[in-house]
């Protein structure tokens, strides 16, 4: 199926908030929008922090060509907010350090940097992220593995349903494998039958 960057793939409207959407990613014409957020002193869980923007749209035109790995901007209100991206951790990121079962899921977000902040953004963040992913009937587990000393994802993936695993060693990182039903996702959420894309 292809997409285009204009094309939304999930919507959802937050009470406090209002309107999150989903859209496909374009490594060319978002490289410099993602190069902005990636480097940002407050992405350095991302390890991007001394990325060009050649680096940047040479990152996503491989994750664009891979079959395993799609990147997607989130908006707010109809402005780039986050970045969220889902890969098949039996083929990525995860191979060899846990059982991987059929309807994993893998997810990365990164909310955009910002001087007005507000309250309460970064949780609609993950739970949009996580309603678009739960509203493919297919997937039956969402896995993420933050580096270990990211405490505040830590708890914002808690608030969502997420239930911390253990520690495992990466390449790159000490990461804590976490997991989260669709099940703990609605009950931690309150959302159930929104989930469709």
């Amino acid at each position: 199926m292809s997409t285009t960057a204009n094309e939304t793939l999930y919507t959802r409207t937050d009470a406090a908030l209002g309107t999150f959407s989903v859209r496909p990613l374009d490594p060319f014409a978002d490289a410099e929008l993602l190069h902005g957020w990636v480097t940002h002193p407050k992405a350095s869980f991302w390890m991007m922090q001394d990325a060009s923007l050649p680096d940047v749209e040479r990152e996503y035109m491989r994750i664009a060509a891979h079959e395993h790995h799609q990147a997607f901007i989130g908006l707010h209100e109809g402005r780039p907010a986050f970045l969220m991206e889902t890969y098949d951790p039996a083929e990525l990121e995860l191979v060899g350090l846990y059982d991987a079962q059929p309807g994993d899921v893998g997810m990365h977000f990164l909310v955009a940097p910002s001087d007005r902040p507000l309250h309460g953004f970064t949780r609609a963040v993950i739970t949009t992220v996580m309603a678009a992913i739960f509203a493919d009937p297919a997937t039956e587990r969402v896995v993420v593995e933050p580096d270990v000393a990211n405490t505040a994802v830590h708890a914002l993936n808690e608030a969502v349903g997420f239930v911390p695993e253990r520690p495992v060693q990466k390449p790159e990182k000490e990461a804590l494998l976490s997991f989260c039903t669709r099940a703990q996702f609605e009950a931690a959420t309150g959302l159930t039958k929104e989930l469709s894309i």
